[in-house]
């Protein structure tokens, strides 16, 4: 019997905020701006049944939450700008913040899962 090829330990944080392959740390993990690609194209580990489900959003409105609301309260307490002030400034910062975060979040979750071997069975379900 042969041994399967083994692969370097990658680190799952590093991986995902990368945006890598979970399995060698090298290959994209995307095809598109989210859409997680069939297989990695310098493993060959399949991520075709790779998924977040609705983590990232969570995580990302918790965090863009937690920096926003304070950050606005403040403004209006020390500077006390007209509403249109507001209206100009938060919604690009948190539509910024929203798309800037999501492809890192995804991939962490990602990466997360497979070193865990999380699935929907409990059994790993990459390869």
């Amino acid at each position: 019997m042969s041994e399967p090829p083994s692969h370097p330990r990658v680190s799952p944080i590093a991986a995902g905020l990368a945006c890598k392959c979970p399995r060698c740390g090298r290959g994209p993990l995307y095809d598109g701006y989210l859409t997680v690609a069939e297989r990695c194209a310098v493993c060959g580990l399949d991520l075709g049944k790779a998924d977040s489900g609705d983590g990232p959003a969570v995580f990302i409105i918790f965090i863009l939450g937690f920096l926003v609301v304070p950050l606005a309260l403040l403004l209006e307490a020390k500077a006390a700008p007209p509403y249109w002030v507001h209206l100009a400034i938060w919604p690009v910062v948190i539509l910024g913040g929203a798309l800037g975060l999501l492809r890192p979040l995804k991939g962490l979750l990602i990466a997360l899962q497979f070193h865990h071997k999380a699935s929907e069975g409990g059994t790993q379900s990459y390869d």
